[in-house]
Order: C-alpha cells, then sequence, then structure tokens
C-alpha cells in the first residue's frame, strides 16, 4: 500500500493539464493531496485538458477540481486560491508550473513578442504567487515552487525572452524564501529536464524515453514536503542536481586589463551568500586594510 504524505493536503498547480504539470497533479493526487488542476481552455476544445486530468485522478480515487484561469491574468491567482479554499478549505502548496517556450533570436523579435513570453512566464508566476504567498504568510505557512530552467541558470541562443523570465523567477524565488521565512513560508525552485509538448521536437525518440515527465515529480513532492528554501534543484531521468548562485572573493580592480583581468577570471568562484545584503556585508568587509 502506497503511503500518503499529503492527506489532507491541498496542492494547486498552473498548467497541469499536460506535460510537467500533468506529471505533478497525478503524482500528488496519489500521495493523498487534493489537486487543484489549473490549465487555461482552449478555443474548439470539447473537454478541457484540466477536466482530463480531473477524470483521471478521480478513476484511481482521488481528490481534485479544475480551475481554467490564464495565467497571465491579473486575476489569476485570486480565483486559483478561491478555487482551493471553496472546495477544500485550505492551501498548503502551490507550484507555478504553467509557461511557454519561443524559438527566435533576439534581433529577429519585436519588443511585443518579447513581452509576450514574459507575460506568462514572469509575469504569469508573480500573478498566481503573489496572492497565495499573502495567504500563506497570513496563516500559519506552506510550500510554494517556482518552475524555472536552465536558461534561466545559462542562457540560451534563441530564447532571449524565455532565460530572461526564468533567470527573473530565480531572484523572485530567492528574495520570497528570505521574506517567508519567519513565517513558515517555503519557496523553493525547479529546473527540470523532461520531455513534453514545449520539447520533443529538439530531442531523439531515445532521449524523450530517458525524460519521462513523471521523473520530475517525487522531486517536486520532496520540496513540497520538507523545510528546505531558496532552492534552485535540476532534475530529470531520475538525476538530481542542485544549483547556487557563487561568486569569487573580491580583488583590486586599479587595473582591469592584462594580468588583473587574466588573475580575476582564474580565481576560485566559490564563495556563497545567503542574501544579497550578506554579500554587500563581505564585500565592504574587504574594503577595509587589514
Amino acid at each position: 500500500m502506497m503511503d500518503k504524505p499529503f492527506d489532507n493536503k491541498v496542492v494547486a498547480i498552473t498548467g497541469a493539464g499536460k506535460g510537467l504539470g500533468r506529471a505533478y497533479a497525478l503524482y500528488f493526487a496519489a500521495l493523498g493531496a487534493r489537486v487543484i488542476v489549473n490549465n487555461r481552455r482552449h478555443p474548439g476544445e470539447r473537454a478541457s485538458s484540466a477536466d482530463q486530468v480531473v477524470e483521471e485522478i478521480a478513476s484511481t480515487g482521488g481528490e481534485a477540481t479544475a480551475e481554467y484561469s490564464s495565467v497571465e491574468s491579473p486575476a489569476a491567482g485570486d480565483k486559483l486560491l478561491a478555487a482551493a479554499l471553496e472546495n477544500y478549505g485550505r492551501l498548503d502548496c502551490l507550484v507555478a508550473n504553467a509557461g511557454v517556450v519561443e524559438a527566435s533570436s533576439f534581433r529577429k523579435q519585436t519588443l511585443e513578442q518579447f513581452r509576450e513570453v514574459l507575460e506568462i512566464n514572469l509575469l504569469g508566476t508573480v500573478n498566481v504567487v503573489h496572492p497565495v504567498f499573502r495567504h500563506m504568510c497570513k496563516h500559519g505557512g506552506g510550500n510554494i515552487i517556482v518552475s524555472t530552467s536552465a536558461a534561466g541558470l545559462f542562457g540560451e541562443f534563441g530564447l532571449p525572452a524565455y532565460s530572461t523570465a526564468k533567470a527573473g523567477l530565480i531572484g523572485l524565488m530567492r528574495s520570497l524564501s528570505l521574506e517567508g521565512r519567519p513565517r513558515k513560508v517555503r519557496v523553493n525552485a525547479i529546473a527540470p529536464y523532461a520531455a513534453t509538448q514545449m520539447t520533443v521536437d529538439h530531442m531523439s525518440d531515445d532521449l524523450c524515453a530517458d525524460l519521462d515527465p513523471a521523473q520530475v515529480a517525487p522531486v517536486v513532492a520532496w520540496l513540497a514536503a520538507n523545510t528546505a528554501s531558496g532552492e534552485i534543484l535540476v532534475a530529470g531521468g531520475g538525476k538530481l542536481a542542485r544549483a547556487r548562485m557563487k561568486i569569487s572573493q573580491p580583488s583590486a580592480a586599479a587595473k582591469m586589463a592584462g594580468d588583473e583581468w587574466q588573475t580575476l577570471c582564474a580565481s576560485a568562484v566559490d564563495a556563497e551568500y545567503d542574501s544579497a545584503g550578506q554579500h554587500f556585508e563581505a564585500f565592504a568587509a574587504s574594503l577595509k586594510p587589514g
């Protein structure tokens, strides 16, 4: 018999009609959670993808409710929270998964096209997280997981807006993890590698078989059940890595050329800081003689 650590817990997942979001919804339901399955309705659909996932969960004895807001709507977060409270009386975890990808170099994009990607991937996540974060801070805690990407960590050619949005979510996550800490609200990020509708065209069949979205779901559930906060976990294909921001120790900047630049490039990037303020204190201390 499967252990159900999420019994009586309520989890809301955006973009849960397919791909990674669907995998997360099915996994949380199998662990006993009651799930708010968010996915926008698409024109011409006879049954929405959110409804289909709800039916899948119900067929195995789980509980779930469909919610159809588009995350780029400023009201999306309020509607998602209301669906959780009205149907189940609580919200313990939010997985802000919804997103879109792009395929364009920056020089060939219009600013409107760039903004459209930000509206969904960055501001769409903000729209959903903001009311949920406030609610959790007021009502004793909870877990929020945002979906970033290796593109947010490292950048990628042809993904300028997507990389910008996903890097922005790392900054949001880190900031909220600090703000939420005294109120028992934990905020983390998942950077998934998975074969989904967004990625299969860029992968071989063998790689797609190795990168089942279901293999990311246990990592997301672990983040939702534990005390970690401020973490970026890279997961896919049964593998897991931890990503962190690191920085070298400051050195003299009298002449940023020649040997000085080569020395700086070769210096160890091995210091970690919990916040920007903590790094500034260390940086300021390095200015003092001795």
